[in-house]
């Protein structure tokens, strides 16, 4: 498969780094900032489990760690598997965060747009429930 085109969208978000990284880590709160996965996560052995628009879907995600990383895999009931890049890096008294998307084999210039706009919204909703 060759490179596909990706888009890094971040947010600064003014709030030390660790305790975002806590949040946005814990995927039972994905749901309160990540629209894709608003019907909730599911544990399903080391996985998570959700249920919406694409159907059941399986998320993989990186074992906690101290370097901000939320890296996870999303795997759609056809097999396709969608690596999401998710990073929380410290800058000064906050942090940045910031998510690699990806542009898949078939998608329109429309749907990546799309796809952008929905990480854009997640990535706003997430700095308005850190810095409250």
């Amino acid at each position: 498969m060759s490179t596909m085109p990706a888009k890094i969208i971040h947010q600064s978000i003014e709030r030390d780094w660790r305790d975002v990284y806590d949040f946005a880590g814990k995927p039972e709160n994905m749901p309160l900032w990540a629209s894709g996965l608003a019907s909730g996560l599911e544990p399903n052995g080391a996985d998570w489990i959700a249920h919406g628009a694409l159907g059941t879907v399986k998320v993989s995600f990186v074992p906690t760690n101290e370097f901000g990383v939320i890296d996870h895999t999303v795997t759609i009931e056809s097999g396709l598997r969608v690596y999401n890049a998710l990073r929380i890096v410290p800058n000064g008294d906050g942090c940045e965060v910031m998510f690699t998307l990806l542009r898949l084999p078939g998608m329109t210039d429309a749907q990546f747009s799309a796809d952008a706009a929905h990480v854009e919204k997640d990535l706003a909703m997430l700095k308005a429930l850190m810095e409250r």
